[in-house]
């Protein structure tokens, strides 16, 4: 037998379960996630600096996104936290400090080496890596569109040299 197998249950449990969690958790945080960066986009940006100096808008645009990406982080330790309650419940991990690190460690794909899930729920926390990858691209798409809305408004002003 490979020995990666070996680490296997040797009575496999369905998956099901796994699934039957994992795809409302991630709707729940994918709709938490997109709800919290349509807050940040009702603002409108493109107003920020109107009226100022390039220099000075430059300056105002870093401290938007820098804002941005501060919220965007909290949002993804909560979606996180939202997982961590969720394997606290059913009993994947013993205590919400070990599920908050190892949510997190799922969520980034960093994996963590001494925190595993019980073994019937392990493909719960691939689920959430998947989930982490959707969270991520949104989050990444949205910084992208923040970045563009700051560098395109058609009343910037070029730097004069």
């Amino acid at each position: 037998m490979h020995p990666a197998l070996s680490t296997l249950p040797s009575n496999p449990v369905p998956w099901s379960a796994d699934w039957i969690w994992g795809c409302p958790l991630i709707v729940l945080t994918v709709i938490i996630h997109v709800v919290g960066l349509g807050l940040i986009a009702r603002l409108d940006v493109a107003s920020y600096g109107e009226g100022l100096h390039y220099h000075q808008r430059v300056a105002t645009g870093a401290v938007i996104l820098a804002a941005t990406t501060v919220f965007a982080t909290v949002l993804h330790g909560f979606e996180a936290g939202v997982w961590a309650i969720s394997y606290c419940f059913i009993g994947a991990l013993p205590d919400f400090k070990s599920a908050m690190l190892y949510s997190l460690g799922a969520m980034t794909t960093y994996g963590h080496d001494v925190l595993a899930l019980q073994p019937h729920w392990r493909m719960l926390g691939a689920i959430e890596a998947l989930n982490g990858w959707l969270l991520f691209g949104l989050s990444g798409a949205f910084l992208f569109w923040i970045i563009q809305t700051l560098w395109s408004t058609p009343q910037r002003q070029q730097p004069t040299t």
